[in-house]
Formats: structure tokens, C-alpha cells, sequence
């Protein structure tokens, strides 16, 4: 048995997301086809509680809508060049001793987050992005605010083509992880029926304040 998160995205005033615990039956191994099929067990548990349907987003959905949203797939325009996300997230970290790795925005999204761990010496101590710095708390705030920055410009195609009631990242734990593209979506889902998304791209204090609102009263 395992426990994997669902996230679903709420229009209403308060947080923005609820995260649903899901137990479900594990099938090991690091095979695709493995890894779909636990997507499946995860999507089929949350329908037998009435959340249906959900959109899993990572290289591994079976939906190809769901692996165009992978953070590893996304691209997010950097001083008009069009940059891996995940690529460029990994390149705004800032380490107390060996400071920022701005080359890895350059590097194939898998390996610039292999190398970070290799280049990165100390705690994150910030993040930096287009000459300016944002703090590492709340600890996903950064991340999905990337994220959500990369999607918004084509908000109009996702909010025609996303009737999810919720979303999953079928590698997402959160006892070992920080950082999940199924909440980021989830995020973005609930501020674009709030009319928020721009905004919040455009005031990173403004989704900061959402998401401390929403970790205080999780």
C-alpha cells in the first residue's frame, strides 16, 4: 500500500487547493508502464469518492495534455528565449556557499537537476530570477509561482481544454518532497476561476500571501 496526494482546485474564497490523501495498492518498479499503472489505481480511488475525473501531470499520464504539463516539458520565456522550466528553476536556486548556477538553464531539464546536486553547496538560501530575489518560504511558493508564470500565457487554450476536477503527480510524496506539478496546476486552475492568474504572475507577494493563508489554515 501507498498514499499518494490528489489536488483539487477550489473557486471559492480560502486556499486554493485541497489535498486529498489517497491509499491505494503500489505496483513497484521504475518502468512507465509500472508507473501508469499506479496512476490508474490512484485515479480509480478517487472516483470511488467522487472526484472524477483527474488529470495526472507528469511524463509518465497517460494523457498527453498531462505530459505537455510536466515541468520537464514546460517552457518558461527568459530575456525573450523560450527556457526549460524545469531547467531554469533548478538555475534560480542561490546556496549559501557555492551561490547561483545560472548555466544550468542552458542544460537539458533531466540533467541541470542532476547536476544541482552535484554544484550546490550549502541550504538554499534564496532564489534569484531575472535580477530578482524571492525567499524560500513558504518552501513550494517559488516553484509553483515558476510554474504557474510559464502556463498563464496560454491560459485561454488550458482553461478550454482542462474539465478536471482534479489533479496528481504519481512521484509526488510528501513526507520526501517539497515541489509537485500536480498542485501547481491545481493552483493555477483555482486563481484562473478566481480571475487571479495574472495578477498573481505579476505580484509574486500577491500568491505568496494565498499560499501562507493556505498553509496556516491546512
Amino acid at each position: 500500500m501507498a498514499v499518494r496526494p490528489i489536488f483539487i482546485p477550489r473557486a471559492e474564497r480560502g486556499p486554493l487547493v485541497e489535498e486529498l490523501p489517497v491509499s491505494i495498492n503500489w505496483h513497484g518498479g521504475f518502468s512507465v508502464s509500472q508507473k501508469q499503472k499506479n496512476i490508474a489505481e490512484l485515479h480509480s480511488k478517487a472516483r470511488e469518492l467522487g472526484i472524477y475525473p483527474v488529470l495526472e501531470i507528469s511524463t509518465k499520464s497517460p494523457l498527453e495534455v498531462g505530459k505537455r504539463l510536466s515541468a520537464f516539458n514546460l517552457k518558461i520565456e527568459v530575456g525573450g528565449a523560450m527556457k526549460s522550466l524545469e531547467s531554469v528553476y533548478q538555475s534560480s536556486k542561490v546556496f549559501e556557499h557555492s551561490g547561483q548556477h545560472e548555466i544550468l538553464m542552458d542544460l537539458d531539464p533531466f540533467k541541470a537537476k542532476k547536476e544541482i546536486r552535484r554544484l550546490g553547496q550549502g541550504r538554499i538560501i534564496c532564489f534569484r530570477f531575472l535580477g530578482q530575489e524571492f525567499p524560500t518560504e513558504p518552501v513550494n511558493a517559488f516553484y509553483d509561482w515558476l510554474y504557474i508564470r510559464a502556463i498563464v500565457p496560454h491560459e485561454k487554450w488550458i482553461r478550454a481544454n482542462l474539465h478536471f476536477a482534479a489533479y496528481s503527480d504519481i512521484e509526488f510524496t510528501p513526507s520526501k518532497s517539497v515541489n509537485c506539478q500536480g498542485r501547481a496546476v491545481a493552483e493555477f486552475h483555482a486563481l484562473s476561476m478566481r480571475g487571479k492568474a495574472a495578477e498573481c504572475v505579476h505580484d509574486f507577494d500577491v500568491f505568496r500571501r494565498l499560499l501562507m493563508y493556505a498553509q496556516r489554515h491546512g
